[in-house]
């Protein structure tokens, strides 16, 4: 791990091995999004993953966009499961 990776997890008060199992959990969720079959499943996991990562920014005092970042990730990726997925542009129509 790098010393930046280890500083972070430390302010954050996490131990090396949770950032592990916390990177882990991130990854598992992404290959759920790439998959077509989990896509959905693994966007409202990244979106809960990603609702702990703007807490956890908030409780240690972050700035603002560091806050919001995880945010603009979640928008990204919801952004990108609209428009690959005709059943959530079903299910969210815009305009008919």
């Amino acid at each position: 791990m790098p010393s930046h990776v280890i500083a972070a997890s430390a302010e954050f008060g996490f131990s090396a091995s949770e950032m592990v199992l916390t990177g882990v959990l991130m990854l598992a969720c992404t290959v759920l999004y790439a998959i077509p079959r989990t896509a959905i499943l693994g966007a409202v996991l990244l979106t809960g993953y990603l609702g702990g990562a703007v807490l956890s920014n908030i409780h240690v005092g972050h700035p603002m966009f560091e806050c919001i970042f995880p945010v603009i990730f979640g928008a990204l990726a919801w952004g990108g499961m609209f428009v690959r997925e005709p059943r959530l542009r079903e299910l969210i129509p815009f305009r008919k």
